[in-house]
């Protein structure tokens, strides 16, 4: 008698059922977050360090380095992330794509 009654699972507990999905599986279809836009974070630094903190989020980024009172294209390009420096080879403002 005892081998028929049904032992009850909790909620939140696995079964031989569940599937269990890979470590990779938020990689493989993109994540919830939006993809970042702007490192306000990176101001202060030198263009070496933003550059490689900037690659960590979007690898393929072309990082253009624009010395202080530089004239650029005023295009936007989802492809580019441009870092301003100050006088003293600093970012000066928070590098954006664009």
């Amino acid at each position: 008698m005892a081998e028929n009654q049904l032992t009850e699972k909790e909620p939140g507990e696995l079964t031989d059922s569940t599937p269990i999905l890979p470590r990779t599986y938020g990689r493989l279809l993109g994540s919830n977050t939006a993809p970042k836009m702007e490192w306000p974070e990176l101001v202060g630094l030198t263009p070496e360090e933003a550059e490689k903190k900037i690659k960590e989020d979007m690898p393929r980024v072309q990082i253009q380095v624009v010395e202080a009172n530089s004239f650029v294209t005023m295009d936007f390009n989802q492809g580019r992330v441009r870092l301003y420096l100050d006088p003293s080879g600093k970012v000066q403002r928070p590098p954006k794509i664009g």
